[in-house]
């Protein structure tokens, strides 16, 4: 019988003391969404910094992905697509990063580390790059994010009076869908990214402790980025769905 443990939560690096009660200030998600943030704007900054007429390599790739934005921006938001498609660019390509950090997990382990130097207290030492996406708040945030975007443009394609009659026009009961709507819409993004992403992080946990290397290494080019994609891919295309609804109804009306 193999005994598994699996930390699904994020771990406390670093707390604060505040009235005398510890409050976690630095995790290793926050940690993670660091690392990201900075490898992605190192290599945004290497792929831009020399452009040329005629795109090749790093350049190509970066303007398929941005031709990709730009077309599922236009065909969903028409006029306002070019507004919104930086915001759409980023968290897509922010999402699809985090999604499958997993893939990057070149660090050696706390064991290896203990079987080369001969140091016990190494074995420990977790050095394991996760998805911080398999944590509940960091979907949540991301999810509130879009919701405020969501909002944000209702408002400016309607303005306050016509944000504010879609509570009760056609009727009043209207109010309580749309508030229901604007809980329910968060909630759903959130849980639909972790669930997802931690069910993979799970399986792919039991698959590396009661498998041989080669099993997990076929099984993490599906958890690990097949799927890591497809769902970064899914929650971009939700907001732009929501995006879409807010400006089409301001357009009917019109």
């Amino acid at each position: 019988m193999i005994l598994l443990s699996i930390s699904v939560d994020s771990h406390v690096l670093f707390s604060v003391d505040i009235g005398g009660r510890s409050v976690p200030f630095i995790t290793d998600a926050v940690l993670a969404m660091c690392f990201v943030t900075a490898a992605v704007s190192l290599l945004l900054f290497l792929f831009t910094r020399k452009l040329d007429k005629v795109p090749k390599g790093p350049q190509l790739a970066l303007e398929m992905l941005l031709n990709l934005v730009n077309g599922m921006t236009e065909e969903k938001l028409h006029h306002h697509g070019k507004r919104y498609a930086p915001y759409i660019a980023t968290i897509l390509l922010f999402l699809a990063f985090l999604n499958s950090l997993a893939v990057f997990n070149i660090l050696p382990s706390g064991s290896f580390l203990a079987w080369i130097t001969g140091n016990e207290h190494l074995e420990h030492v977790e050095l394991l790059l996760e998805p911080p996406t398999r944590n509940f708040n960091v979907t949540l945030c991301f999810a509130l994010i879009t919701m405020i975007v969501v909002v944000v443009a209702e408002f400016k394609v309607k303005g306050f009076k016509g944000w504010l009659r879609g509570f009760y026009k056609p009727s009043p009961i209207y109010g309580f869908v749309k508030i229901l709507d604007y809980i329910v819409r968060p909630m759903t993004l959130c849980l639909r990214l972790f669930g997802t992403i931690l069910g993979g992080f799970i399986a792919m946990s039991l698959l590396y402790n009661a498998m041989p290397i080669a099993l997990p290494a076929v099984a993490g080019v599906y958890f690990d980025i097949f799927d890591a994609l497809l769902h970064a891919y899914v929650f971009t295309f939700l907001t732009l769905m929501y995006l879409e609804e807010s400006v089409e109804i301001h357009e009917e009306v019109n």
